[in-house]
């Protein structure tokens, strides 16, 4: 076994590896996905998440062991580092790696349970109150991500919870950060890609690229029509792999 403890949490110990050992009989199921599954467990009366991701195959056993970091422990030290530059992200609790005489096993990540009052998709899916504000306000986050170098790779429309303050102010914080890279500068093209899987509408990549035009001092019109030119290369991708696996399942039945 392989783990690490925030230090704020370390007298919590016995408590989180008590957690574990009860993962897979108790709990309460709050995202079951195909290839992770989190439950919300409590932690000294504070609630938390705890991902267990999918059980890599014999290569990734290898690779996890020797040559690469794995995905708990690349979710807890990102997780640190956007908490350093000021991002939002919940709070990094600890992860677990289990390995057998092969490689990794499995492994864990906890974190802090936030409780949000939507994510970004639900800008994309509903007309949602207030979603031109939170639109600009988003981009305003983004730019900022930009700024400090922070290349987040999942940056999707399920990956930002956001969090309404007081006086129409709105906080966001990243999940799923195990695919993340960190540049000491990111060029005009890097960025504009990093925003091309939020959503397929037009409209809305209107606004968010008149936002970042405005706070970067970069044309507008180049701003939205790179924008738009990544999303649609995206869309285009993500619809042909639908189809492609849609083809499979069909000649699989």
């Amino acid at each position: 076994m392989k783990y690490k403890i925030n230090k704020s949490f370390i007298s919590l110990t016995n408590e989180i590896f008590s957690i574990l050992r009860r993962f897979h009989s108790s709990g309460e199921i709050f995202i079951e996905g195909n290839r992770n599954l989190i439950k919300i467990f409590e932690l000294s009366g504070q609630k938390v998440n705890v991902k267990s991701f999918k059980k890599p195959n014999l290569i990734n056993k290898i690779a996890y062991r020797y040559f690469r970091k794995s995905k708990s422990s690349r979710s807890y030290e990102y997780a640190t580092l956007l908490i350093e530059k000021g991002i939002g992200t919940p709070t990094p609790i600890a992860y677990i790696e289990n390995y057998d005489i092969v490689g990794l096993n499995d492994s864990y990540y906890i974190s802090e349970h936030l409780d949000c009052d939507l994510t970004f998709r639900e800008l994309v899916k509903t007309d949602y109150p207030d979603a031109d504000n939170i639109l600009r306000q988003f981009t305003n986050f983004s730019y900022d991500l930009h700024q400090k170098g922070i290349e987040f790779k999942d940056h999707s429309p399920g990956n930002t919870l956001i969090v309404k303050g007081i006086e129409n102010k709105y906080h966001f914080f990243l999940v799923d950060l195990n695919r993340m890279n960190f540049h000491d500068s990111m060029s005009f093209e890097l960025r504009m890609k990093n925003l091309s899987r939020l959503t397929p509408k037009k409209e809305m990549v209107a606004i968010m690229s008149s936002e970042y035009a405005k706070i970067s001092s970069e044309n507008e019109d180049l701003v939205f029509a790179t924008m738009w030119k990544f999303t649609e290369e995206f869309q285009y991708r993500f619809h042909r792999k639908k189809r492609l696996k849609k083809k499979l399942k069909f000649w699989k039945k």
